[in-house]
């Protein structure tokens, strides 16, 4: 059994390798003896595991040292992942991935085993986003790093797209300095006869998940997410939460119609209650909390507000633009699509909130307004530290800094 999973892990190695390498792997190490990637479906987890893997043995995917293993595979049939794990380690292996933990039955138990029991290997794990690593008895908060995993940004769907390397910044830098930030991106794309506003506001329908360059077809990319989002319901949640049968699940698939078409909005639980035939108002909020675990929504609580729970939220929205355009019934409103990119740009790296004036409040002090190239600063123009991220305009000036800019934090 264990030659038939070696030579499983030969083939997902080379099928799986990418040479383009997202900004995960170009900035996190994985150098814990068990480190859990998380992430929603499609961004591209599996792809920098294996990346991790090869990277360790200069992209020999026949090196016994390493072992990429498909949790819910069927071949794997009655071998726990403890047993591949010890016979990997008797044979000399440094190195395992184990894809899709979540759909692996009490996976905790088997990886806090693998952990205390082989000091030697170094251990990676992929999982959805809802993924809960102190679920249960086995407790792995004090042996595993857990790492969120983006989509892909602006600047990342520019170099896969087009073969080229640009530079990151930081919001700092973009906010001070933009004028000559923004001159330096668009040189490089004149560079190889590209305009910045088609492409991005084609990142914005297609650009955010990496599958994008092997599809071309907008309607195909958007098939292929729509049925990712009806996946991560129909089996990533109901691995994570076994409670949910049939009739939770078609709830969810319900609410989150719901919310793409309403967003962004302040949720009114009743009236959503009567509109979906919920229940309670507890029912309701466990599902609003499993779709934004889940990498669906993001919730959007008041500056107010000390924690950021969706019992507080003033406004929902989808966790990025591309599922406007997938699973949204009309076409999206521009100024919600804008909104809902900024949301998803910055609260990678930035604490993100709803200001009584404004849009967004940056880390409590960056005041944004998002708009188009009409936006002024009328309504912001009591704060000492606002801005516009405006769409729409190439290149800005002062305070008031081009959207598409923002798709270069990470």
């Amino acid at each position: 059994m264990y030659e038939e999973i070696q030579k499983l892990s030969h083939h997902f190695l080379e099928r799986k390798n990418s040479a383009y390498r997202r900004y995960f792997i170009r900035t996190t190490p994985l150098t814990h003896r068990l480190s859990i990637v998380m992430g929603p479906r499609g961004v591209g987890k599996t792809t920098t595991l294996v990346q991790t893997l090869l990277d360790r043995v200069e992209g020999d995917r026949f090196d016994p040292r390493i072992l990429y293993v498909q949790a819910d595979h069927f071949l794997l049939g009655s071998t726990s992942l403890y047993e591949i794990a010890e016979h990997f380690s008797l044979q000399g292996g440094k190195w395992i991935v184990f894809d899709e933990i979540h759909k692996y039955p009490e996976w905790s138990k088997e990886l806090k085993s693998i952990y205390d029991t082989f000091e030697e290997l170094r251990v990676f794990a992929s999982g959805s986003s809802a993924l809960e690593i102190h679920k249960g008895t086995h407790d792995l908060t004090r042996r595993a790093l857990v790492y969120e995993m983006q989509g892909m940004s602006f600047r990342e769907y520019l170099e896969l797209a087009h073969n080229i390397k640009l530079p990151s910044y930081a919001l700092q830098e973009i906010c001070h300095n933009q004028e000559r930030v923004a001159a330096l991106l668009l040189q490089e794309l004149k560079n190889i006869d590209r305009h910045v506003l088609p492409e991005f506001h084609r990142y914005l329908k297609v650009g955010y998940y990496p599958y994008f360059y092997e599809l071309k077809n907008e309607a195909q990319y958007q098939m292929t997410l729509e049925q990712n989002v009806h996946t991560t319901i129909e089996s990533d949640l109901a691995s994570i939460y076994p409670q949910l049968v049939g009739v939770s699940i078609q709830k969810i698939k319900k609410l989150l119609s719901f919310i793409a078409n309403a967003v962004p909005f302040t949720p009114n639980w009743n009236q959503i209650m009567a509109a979906l035939e919920i229940g309670d108002m507890r029912t309701l909020k466990t599902y609003f909390s499993h779709l934004e675990d889940a990498g669906l929504i993001s919730s959007l609580p008041k500056a107010t507000h000390k924690f950021n729970q969706i019992e507080s939220s003033s406004k929902i929205y989808l966790e990025n633009p591309n599922q406007l355009y997938a699973i949204s019934l009309e076409t999206p409103d521009k100024g919600t699509v804008r909104e809902t990119f900024f949301l998803n740009a910055v609260a990678h790296k930035h604490r993100v909130r709803l200001p009584e004036i404004g849009d967004f409040l940056v880390d409590d002090t960056l005041l944004f307004e998002v708009g188009g190239k009409k936006k002024n600063f009328h309504q912001v123009k009591s704060h000492n530290s606002a801005y516009i991220a405006c769409d729409e305009i190439e290149q800005g000036i002062g305070a008031k800094i081009p959207l598409w800019l923002l798709g270069f934090l990470y």
